[in-house]
């Protein structure tokens, strides 16, 4: 089975990485792509750190999980990013995204969307409804790891590889 995950990674969490490691057991994937965009859907341009540096550190914080890759496109919409996989892997803010009309061109256009989505396998947070077929296991603290809490300057909750990036060349809670 291969998997997909979209997602910012801004910056990459120990929440993302139980996250990673839940799916591929849970589903028992052969393969994991983590999926950036570009631009990102209903997000700003985010200037610093740049894509690139983004990029490397995701490739960094994933190394030891040998079927996980890293991939950037041009797409935003998780439909569209998920086509050909078998099993999307999302955090519950991104399920709640997938589900308002506001990012489609039309309701006709959200329910085509939806209809083409492969197997879920959601991340939850807090109580956030989700279908239970699709609720990924994973341990209760993860729920309360984000990385805007940890740009906020929750540094423990960054993988070490974006401590490090943060330490060392600034941004995501850590002045140069």
């Amino acid at each position: 089975m291969r998997g997909v995950y979209p997602g910012s990674f801004n910056p990459p969490t120990v929440g993302h990485l139980a996250i990673i490691e839940a799916a591929i057991e849970q589903h028992a994937l052969a393969s994991l792509d983590l999926v950036v965009s570009r631009r990102p859907l209903a997000k700003g341009i985010v200037e610093r750190p740049t894509l690139a540096d983004r990029v490397a550190v995701l490739r960094e914080s994933v190394s030891h999980f040998d079927i996980v890759r890293v991939v950037v496109t041009d797409l935003q919409l998780i439909a569209n990013i998920a086509d050909g996989y078998d099993v999307v892997v999302m955090g519950a803010d991104k399920w709640r995204q997938v589900n308002d009309v506001d990012f489609y061109e039309s309701p006709r256009h959200h329910d085509e969307c939806l209809a083409r989505l492969p197997r879920l396998s959601i991340a939850a947070r807090g109580d956030d409804p989700l279908p239970d077929e699709a609720r990924l296991d994973l341990p209760d603290h993860i729920g309360e790891v984000s990385s805007s809490g940890a740009r906020s300057g929750t540094l423990e909750w960054m993988t070490p590889a974006a401590r490090r990036f943060a330490r060392h060349r600034g941004g995501w809670g850590e002045p140069r």
